[in-house]
C-alpha cells in the first residue's frame, strides 16, 4: 500500500484512513496537526522568551534555513525542502516556530509565497 500524499510504501497494518484517503503516519500527523504560522499566542510567549534573556537560536535546521534564506535572498517552502532534503510539512512546521520568533515572515513574488527574514 501507498501514501496517497506522498507516495511513501506504508507497510500493511500502519495505513491510517482520514476521509476516505490513506495514508501513512508522517502525512496523517500533518493532517491533524497543521503548522500555524499566524499564532499570536505562540508569537507572544518567544517575545516574553526573549525579554526575560531565553535564548531563541533554534535548532540546528532552523539555522540552515535561516541561512539559506539569507544567502538566497528568500526561497520558497518547496525550494527549502528541496535544499534540505526533508519533507515540506517538516520544513512548514521549523519556518512556523521562526515565524513565532519573528525571525523570518512570507512576502509574495511573482504570485510565489516566499520565505524571507524578517
Amino acid at each position: 500500500m501507498e501514501c496517497h500524499k506522498c507516495g511513501t510504501p506504508i507497510p500493511a497494518g500502519e495505513e491510517r484512513s482520514y476521509h476516505d484517503t490513506i495514508l501513512c503516519e508522517d502525512c496523517y500527523m500533518d493532517v491533524l496537526s497543521p503548522a500555524r504560522a499566524c499564532d499570536p499566542w505562540a508569537v507572544r510567549s518567544a517575545g516574553l522568551s526573549a525579554r526575560s534573556g531565553d535564548s531563541l537560536e533554534g535548532s540546528a535546521v532552523q539555522q540552515r534555513i535561516l541561512s539559506l534564506i539569507q544567502k538566497n535572498n528568500g526561497m520558497s517552502i518547496a525550494d527549502l525542502a528541496e535544499r534540505l532534503a526533508v519533507k515540506t510539512g517538516d520544513v512548514e512546521r521549523e519556518v512556523a516556530a521562526l515565524r513565532h520568533m519573528e525571525k523570518v515572515r512570507a512576502t509574495m513574488r511573482d504570485g510565489q509565497k516566499i520565505i524571507v527574514p524578517w
